[in-house]
């Protein structure tokens, strides 16, 4: 049975509160959010929440290891709540849209640089980009122009 947000924050070390749980809350209905997203989420539940605060939230919970932070080029900081595997994404290159890729090669880092200059990997992340399915059918369903006769 997974634990409650309250139980999550508590277990994290983090103080219980509102803004933690409504946030926590949020991004386990739209994952892959970014801050501008969630805080108008959080709106509903907690009308006088400020943009800067969901920012402050968003680093104390991913500083405590509930959320995980991933930055698509192109894009604004995003955050999930899958944290504790092997994942990389799969980025649409039109909409935009996110979503988890399971790693095939096991437990991370699960790529190993040829030369890793004196470091010692402790993880990699790709990103994958590509066209969504729902931006693929757009394509299908468009016509090509007609062209003119004179």
């Amino acid at each position: 049975m997974q634990s409650t947000p309250h139980e999550q924050l508590r277990e994290a070390g983090l103080r219980v509160t509102d803004g933690r749980v409504a946030l926590l809350r949020s991004i386990e209905s739209a994952p892959h959010s970014d801050a501008d997203t969630l805080w108008r989420m959080m709106r509903a539940q907690l009308p006088t929440t400020s943009v800067q605060s969901v920012h402050n939230v968003l680093g104390d919970l991913t500083a405590a290891g509930l959320l995980r932070r991933i930055e698509p080029a192109g894009s604004a900081a995003l955050y999930e709540r899958r944290i504790g595997d092997n994942h990389h994404h799969i980025v649409c290159s039109r909409c935009g849209v996110v979503a988890d890729i399971d790693c095939l090669h096991g437990d991370a880092p699960c790529l190993t640089p040829g030369d890793a200059a004196g470091f010692t990997v402790q993880h990699a992340e790709v990103t994958f980009w590509g066209i969504c399915a729902d931006c693929q059918r757009l394509d299908d369903s468009t016509e090509p122009p007609l062209k003119e006769t004179a």
